[in-house]
């Protein structure tokens, strides 16, 4: 109508609506085929919840992440956790972006281990494929743009990793004082560490190299007079490349690291393939078929399995609403026909809250000196489920 004002400012969404809230609450029983070689018991549950929020700005240049975990388990007081997964503040401009806080990062492309993931700390209580991690404090700027990617990392904190403790599966024959860790730096866990990144596709090909220097993430053991151990965690200087080539069906994937703690220094590497088969049998599943080959120069040495070893296994993906999906593999020991291990992981949904998953693990060998020896009565089987809301 004349003479009416109307207002022509654009509409602003307010604070509560840019913030995104997710909840997950996990029960996990495991059952083991034996009871430990300590005497440990045969079933273990636990409860896990993790909380995240993610906050971004009305521009998107700035964003807020926070992801508190929270775990407990019934029968080892070293798997309960308080974790900080992330919580960083992000923010973002032309051919960059800076963060700050806690974040959890990964590199790699293989299946069967990450030798360049470095960044951050194991969660080895929780699972032993080393997948699980915990959160590292970190100031990361990364530069993007045509000639790739370059990350740059400084770690100002340490995290030590977890183990099982006394009444806990999976660990070593002698009890671990986790709160007696012993540090080659004389700053201890307040040792800065720094890491670069750089990574660079070419058509097909995905290439990464990278460099570490710092705290070294895996403890070795020092025996003490008592009969116990105490982690010491080394100073070292790593070279990693990972690469990762896509060939109509066939994924050929690389890692390998050139590592040196100031006295000696080895190498190790992963690679092989996956070959994808879409719609197997004019149906609706995808299979998958992978092999890797896992070297380590230091051999019966080494501080991991992966000494001169051989990765089989399938992937099956049924391609359902219910996002079903498993993965088989056997690691079979080229110098010891008799050592070898077993991974299950199998997920599907309920509904659409709630996912269930299957994990196992198996150990076989006759040999003490193999790194699996004191794991060769810990086969089990795990059931989760988690509950999204």
């Amino acid at each position: 109508m004349p003479g009416q004002h109307r207002n022509s400012s654009p509409v602003t969404s307010s604070w509560s609506d840019r913030l995104q809230s997710n909840s997950t609450l996990g029960l996990e029983s495991r059952v083991f085929a034996k009871q430990g070689l300590q005497q440990q018991a045969k079933l273990h549950n636990s409860v896990n919840f993790l909380q995240e929020w993610y906050w971004q700005s009305e521009d998107e240049s700035h964003s807020w992440t926070l992801s508190p975990y929270l775990r407990w388990d019934q029968r080892d007081a070293e798997r309960h956790l308080l974790d900080i997964r992330q919580a960083f503040w992000l923010t973002v401009g032309s051919g960059w972006e800076l963060k700050l806080g806690v974040d959890q990062i990964f590199w790699g492309v293989t299946e069967s281990q990450h030798l360049v993931d470095i960044i951050n700390q194991t969660d080895f209580a929780d699972n032993i494929d080393g997948e699980s991690k915990l959160g590292q404090p970190m100031l990361q700027f990364n530069w993007f743009g045509d000639f790739g990617n370059l990350q740059t990392f400084v770690l100002p904190y340490f995290r030590e990793r977890t183990l099982a403790g006394l009444n806990g599966r999976l660990r070593l024959p002698l009890l671990v004082e986790q709160d007696k860790a012993v540090f080659a730096s004389d700053q201890e866990q307040r040792h800065i560490d720094w890491a670069l990144r750089y990574s660079k596709q070419l058509d097909q090909l995905d290439i990464g190299l990278s460099y570490f220097s710092g705290t070294s993430r895996e403890p070795g053991f020092v025996p003490t007079a008592q009969g116990t151990l105490l982690p010491y965690y080394g100073q070292i200087k790593q070279f990693g490349l990972d690469a990762q080539w896509i060939v109509d069906s066939w994924i050929w994937k690389l890692e390998t690291i050139r590592r040196s703690d100031g006295q000696s220094h080895y190498r190790a590497l992963t690679g092989g393939f996956e070959y994808s088969m879409v719609g197997v049998f004019d149906s609706d599943f995808d299979l998958g078929w992978l092999m890797e080959y896992q070297y380590d120069s230091r051999g019966m040495f080494a501080t991991t399995p992966g000494q001169r070893d051989l990765f089989v296994g399938t992937r099956l993906a049924w391609n359902d609403a219910a996002g079903t999906e498993l993965l088989f593999g056997i690691t079979q020991d080229l110098d010891d026909s008799g050592s070898r291990s077993g991974l299950l992981e199998a997920s599907t949904r309920y509904n659409n809250n709630v996912r269930l998953r299957l994990d196992a693990w198996f150990f076989q060998t006759r040999s003490p000196e193999q790194q699996i020896w004191w794991l060769r009565q810990d086969d089990y089987l795990q059931f989760g489920i988690d509950y999204y809301f």
